[in-house]
């Protein structure tokens, strides 16, 4: 989630959500690069509910949400202290 904190527009944690498999896993919804998701997160793990896809990662999570190649994705984090 750090990352999201850094990079995108808008990053809320729900607090009311209640995970059904592990107790680390938290419902976030994010705003950025003019799009809205909500991801569950668990460590460094990220499912995005709405398009049934995830990944893990800072790098991966960039390339997602920014939909950038995988250098673009290692500059990006550079730039915003990751």
């Amino acid at each position: 989630m750090h990352t999201l904190g850094l990079l995108a527009e808008y990053v809320c944690v729900d607090p009311d959500f209640k995970p059904t498999k592990s107790h680390a896993t938290r419902r976030v919804h994010v705003s950025a690069a003019g799009a809205e998701w909500e991801f569950l997160v668990n460590g460094p793990k990220f499912y995005d509910t709405r398009a049934g896809a995830g990944g893990g990662g800072a790098i991966d999570l960039v390339m997602y949400v920014w939909g950038v190649p995988f250098k673009t994705a290692i500059a990006m984090l550079r730039r915003a202290g990751a």
